[in-house]
């Protein structure tokens, strides 16, 4: 039987990875990695640095294309599933023609692979249609959420309550109930300037050397985050971010 790993390896510190992500690496025949063009070389960069150092000797890496996808789509749940049925057939025919019998192959994902990734359902998705059997196991990361945390050394709940993880998109249509502390993901129309009153505490590219870090009131340091975000996107072609939104006590 075929087995495949999906392994967590951070935000982006090569030293992130844990003990059992590093065993996993080192006993994978084969390597599956999605490149998604020049402007995100550095995701490939980093996978490829950590199967260098942790892998074995025989080990091989097969490459596919990951396809695009419109990022503002008027359909979005449509045009996400979409994408990942194209994404799942590139994978499919990657393990198809390149993991034999017996063999372990390795998917490395950025951050925590059941946080905000569509791998897991992707392979789900190709078992169902059943032109290949696998196994498949998931080790877990340090997901970006986690790292911001740390970075601003700061608790993602207060005691006794609890927090809830979303999306700009949600977050723009409310502020979700029974929670005053919000981890925000994909938050590409910073839907978080529509709360002055909250604190809120912002990263990019966490734990990488092209990290980005601010924090305060809302009404204070929104319009700049708004600003360094946009310079960063353009400057690298991409940006990944998140934020914790904290309401403050006095705010009713």
């Amino acid at each position: 039987m075929r087995k495949i790993c999906v392994v967590g390896i951070g935000a982006g510190d090569p030293d992130h990875l844990t003990l059992q992500a590093a065993k996993t690496i080192g006993r994978t025949d084969v390597f599956f990695l999605l490149d998604k063009g020049e402007t995100k070389a550095s995701l490939i960069e980093l996978r490829e640095r950590l199967i260098r150092g942790y892998s074995q000797p025989r080990k091989r890496i097969v490459e596919g294309r990951d396809p695009d996808r419109d990022r503002n789509p008027a359909d979005y749940t449509g045009t996400v599933a979409d994408w990942r049925h194209r994404r799942s057939l590139v994978l499919e025919e990657l393990i198809v023609e390149h993991l034999k019998d017996g063999e372990t192959g390795s998917i490395l994902v950025w951050g925590d692979p059941s946080l905000y990734d569509s791998t897991i359902a992707i392979l789900e998705e190709i078992l169902e249609r059943g032109a290949v059997a696998f196994e498949f196991e998931v080790i877990p990361g340090i997901s970006s959420v986690s790292a911001l945390a740390a970075k601003h050394r700061i608790g993602l709940n207060r005691v006794g309550q609890a927090f809830q993880v979303t999306t700009g998109r949600r977050l723009a249509e409310g502020w979700p109930e029974g929670a005053d502390d919000v981890v925000v993901m994909l938050d590409a129309q910073h839907a978080f300037t529509g709360y002055p009153d909250a604190d809120i505490y912002w990263g990019a590219y966490v734990s990488t050397p092209d990290e980005l870090l601010a924090a305060g009131p809302v009404a204070e340091v929104g319009d700049e985050i708004v600003k360094t975000r946009t310079e960063a996107r353009e400057q690298h072609g991409w940006i990944m971010d998140t934020y914790l939104l904290r309401r403050r006590p006095d705010a009713g």
